[in-house]
Parts: structure tokens; C-alpha cells; sequence
């Protein structure tokens, strides 16, 4: 199955022959549900907080001096935002006067003014505000502003009277406002795909100085790409490996939780993730940036009294009370033993495997019928249980179709997390993923249906070995663009 040819090839790229074989298995066997116990919820496993709390929690950050950044996947292309526009397109050219029965679309064209790219579309002297195949030819094709083919990081969102700005620009703003460090100085990182690398850098250029001087902040911005020995091979329909028209392996990027490597890679204290989409106008920043400084201050918190229960136990000290360490684990983590242990030894050597792992507090949503994840408590193999983030096709829904429809909220992926020990060391984030929570899906290529594997998603099964706590926070602070006309919504009008 794997020729001379092949193992050239997978050197190259960094793949073993291992990992190979075990992607095909994957596709013979699958993957499993996730066995859920129940939704989380208010009631148990997430946690609500009053207003004492939380201007406690924001002093607790704002007095810390570590070091912090921002990590934002920003490598996919803006394409499905136009769905309904391409719908459209292919009819109009067929028949410019076709009438438009597309409701998405019609909405388009009535508010296009609205738009923080409407300036740039009049501007264009080959777009005719008056014929709608014009102005869609200059909106997504090449030799317009080719919007269906650039990532959503260098589309103009939002309108300012001095001008619109980007969603990376309102990332710069955002992580001015909660994300600086004593010095002020503000790391934020970028995943970005290798052919958009110079139009971020190009635009930084050109608006970076600015904001450094309204916010009186240095910008530290990096870059990196989705790791090549993360892609995953494709397998045709008898789940052997899919072969070019040259006859070489063919692999696909392994989804967003291929960027645990990128991640693996950052050295910052605490790092603040969130979807380069999820942006909102300076007039909606407020409550984002004081629930991100929340998120952060409880982390805080919890990272240090995790450090105090481990010393005590390192240290031997007699007095440590296994009790209060498990009810910790059970009250903030949702973690409960798989069994009544056999010794007092024993359960003490649990209880710091629990403890001694990576962070993260995730905000979650009121679940308004959003796509996408869901905060649940599953059943690890071990008979444990724990707080993970679901995405419905982790469900089995011949019995867990309640489970999947009575979720009170919803994963905005707004996570706060830490990758350091309580001794100040890393952790190596690949040892807590779950490689048993990957993603199949079927796409036609070359003509031909075919298989194709993701790897455990970033804030799902790439983080399923973590201690999790939820939070609930304002639906105000969650404002995807999904589609282009979200950006209609008066979240997005400032």
C-alpha cells in the first residue's frame, strides 16, 4: 500500500508511515460518540457570576504583571460567507434580468450602503451601482476586491467616520484594551495560510502605527502557518489512499485542531483565544473586554490554588485533606472519579494527575440555536468525568438526541487558558488531547467522492485532557460573521 515512492514523499512532508496507517483505520472503524452525561448547565457545570465576583476576578487580573497574548486562527477563506451571493451570480450571469428570489441576496442589495466596503465597490470604476452582476463581479472576483477569495481577517467589517476598519484591526483594538502587559505592549498571533502571510503584513503596514499612538501601545505581532506534518491523507470510498493524477499521496489540512501544534509553540503566561469573526465595533467593546479581564482573573485564581494543592502534596505534608482537593476538582471542573479507590495512595496519585494539567476557562452563550459547539459532561474511558466542548456530531443521536436539543448554551470559543505547570514549567499540549476524537466528513474531488479526516477539533478533543471550567457571559460579547450579511445586524453597525 505504501510504495518506496510514498515513504519519499511522507519524509518530506514529515509524516511517519505510522501515522498513515493509522488515519486509514480511522476511516475503516470511525470515530466514537463522545459518551455524554448530561448537558452542562447552571445547575452543574457552569458557573454564574454575581457582581462582587466579577469586579473581584478584573482587579485580580489587572494587578497581574505576567505575560499574556492573543491567539487567533485566521487561515480560512471568506468564501461560505457569499454563499447565497455566488447563488446568485451564477444566475444573474445566465440572465442579468432574472429576478432575484434569493432572500439573502435581496437583502444584500437593499442595504449595500451599509456595507464598510461599499465605499470601496463605488470607487471601482468597472462596478455599475445599478447592475447587480456588476457589483458582485467587483465584490468577489479577482479584479474587484476579490472578497470570495481573501481570509476574513483582511475584510472591512465595520464603518468609522474616519474610515472602516478590518477584522484584524479590531483585533488590534480588542487586544489593546484587555491584553496589554505592564510595559504595554501587546502580543497577538496569527494562524494564517502561506499566500495571505504578505496581505496581513502588507495591511499592519499600512494601520499598525496608528493604533500603537491612539492606544499608546507597542504591537508584538507573529505569524505561523498550519504545520505540514499535520495534514491528514485522503481515502477514497474503500477507505484506501486517494491518489493524484500524477499518482502521489493526496493529503488535506487536518482541520483547526491541527493548530495545537502552533499553539504548542507559544511561551506566554496565559493566552486569550478567540475567532478571528468574532468581532464586534468600539461601541460594543466594553463588555467584551470586561468579561475577557473576568475570564482571565478566575484562570488566575484557580491556576494559583491548583499550584497550592500540588506543593502540599510534592512536600508530603501530613495535613494535606484529599477531600477538599477532590470536591475542588468536582465544584470547578465538573471531575469526578471513575470508582472508590483502594488505597489513600491511590487516590492521592489521581488527584494529581487531575490537577497537574493545562487550564482553560471558556465563556459560553445562552444557546440562542447557533451552530456549533456545546458545553456538556462526558464519561472518559476511564470511567471519570469532565467538562468538554461537543460539536453534534460527537453525539449519538439514537440516544442522545435530548441531551443535544436541551443544552442551555453554546461554546463562542472564548477561552482564556494557561499551558504552564504550577512550577512554572510547559506542558507538551499534545499529551492532553484525545486522538480519538477526530472528524470524518465525504467531499468530491477530481470527480470523485471522497473521505476527509480532521484531526480532534482545537477546543475539542485537542483540549478533552484539560481542566475546564465554563462561565457564562453576555450574548453581547459573542458576534460571529458567518455569512455577509451579518454584518448587517446592528451589533456589527457600531
Amino acid at each position: 500500500m505504501i510504495t518506496a515512492t510514498d515513504l519519499k514523499q511522507l519524509s518530506r512532508l514529515g509524516i511517519t508511515p505510522e501515522q498513515v496507517q493509522q488515519q486509514l483505520k480511522n476511516f475503516r472503524k470511525g470515530f466514537p460518540f463522545l459518551s455524554i452525561v448530561a448537558p452542562a448547565t447552571l445547575q452543574r457545570g457552569i458557573i454564574q457570576l454575581n457582581k462582587a465576583r466579577q469586579e473581584e476576578l478584573i482587579a485580580c487580573y489587572e494587578k497581574w504583571n505576567g505575560s499574556r497574548l492573543k491567539f487567533i486562527p485566521a487561515s480560512g477563506l471568506a468564501t461560505r460567507m457569499f454563499k447565497s451571493l455566488y447563488e446568485t451570480q451564477a444566475v444573474l450571469a445566465g440572465n442579468p434580468k432574472a429576478t432575484i428570489d434569493n432572500d439573502d441576496s435581496a437583502e444584500f442589495f437593499d442595504r449595500l450602503a451599509d456595507f464598510a466596503f461599499y465605499d470601496d465597490l463605488k470607487s471601482m470604476k468597472r462596478v455599475k451601482l445599478k447592475d447587480k452582476l456588476s457589483i458582485l463581479d467587483g465584490l468577489l472576483g479577482g479584479e474587484g476586491l476579490n472578497y470570495g477569495n481573501l481570509p476574513k481577517g483582511l475584510l472591512k467589517f465595520h464603518k468609522y467616520r474616519e474610515g472602516a476598519r478590518t477584522a484584524l484591526e479590531e483585533h488590534l483594538v480588542e487586544a489593546a484594551l484587555y491584553a496589554k502587559d505592564t510595559d504595554n505592549v501587546v502580543r497577538l498571533h496569527f494562524t494564517v495560510s502561506p499566500e495571505h502571510y504578505s496581505g496581513f503584513k502588507k495591511l499592519l503596514k499600512k494601520v499598525q502605527k496608528d493604533y500603537e499612538k491612539r492606544f499608546e501601545v507597542q504591537f508584538e505581532i507573529s505569524f505561523s502557518e498550519q504545520k505540514k506534518f499535520t495534514n491528514t491523507i485522503v481515502a477514497d470510498e474503500e477507505n484506501q489512499p486517494f491518489r493524484d493524477t500524477d499518482g502521489n499521496l493526496l493529503f488535506r489540512p487536518g482541520g483547526h485542531g491541527a493548530l495545537l501544534e502552533n499553539l504548542n509553540d507559544i511561551q506566554e503566561d496565559i493566552v486569550f483565544i478567540k475567532n478571528i469573526d468574532n468581532v464586534a465595533p468600539e461601541a460594543y467593546k466594553e463588555e467584551t473586554v470586561k468579561w475577557k479581564k473576568i475570564l482571565a482573573g478566575m484562570l488566575l485564581q484557580l491556576q494559583k490554588q491548583v499550584a497550592t494543592y500540588i506543593a502540599a502534596m510534592e512536600s508530603g505534608e501530613a495535613s494535606v485533606d484529599f477531600y477538599q482537593i477532590g470536591q475542588f476538582l468536582e465544584t470547578n471542573f465538573c471531575v469526578i472519579p471513575p470508582h472508590i479507590f483502594d488505597s489513600e495512595d491511590e487516590y492521592e496519585t489521581w488527584l494529581y494527575k487531575k490537577l497537574n494539567r493545562p487550564l482553560r476557562i471558556c465563556g459560553v452563550v445562552q444557546n440562542l440555536g447557533e451552530a456549533g459547539g456545546a458545553p456538556v459532561v462526558v464519561k472518559s474511558k476511564d470511567g471519570s468525568q469532565s467538562l468538554q466542548i461537543a460539536e453534534s456530531m460527537q453525539f449519538n443521536m439514537k440516544k442522545d438526541m435530548k441531551k443535544f436539543t436541551t443544552a442551555t448554551h453554546f461554546n463562542p470559543v472564548d477561552l482564556v487558558c494557561s499551558f504552564r505547570d504550577y512550577k512554572g514549567g510547559k506542558f507538551d499540549l499534545w499529551q492532553f488531547c484525545n486522538p480519538a476524537t477526530g472528524f470524518i466528513s465525504t467531499r468530491d474531488i477530481a470527480g470523485k467522492r471522497c473521505k476527509i479526516q480532521e484531526l480532534p477539533g482545537l477546543w475539542n478533543g485537542a483540549m478533552s485532557d484539560w481542566n475546564t471550567m465554563f462561565v457564562e457571559v453576555p450574548l453581547i460579547t459573542f458576534n460571529p460573521v458567518k455569512t455577509v450579511n451579518d454584518l448587517l445586524r446592528k451589533e456589527h453597525q457600531g
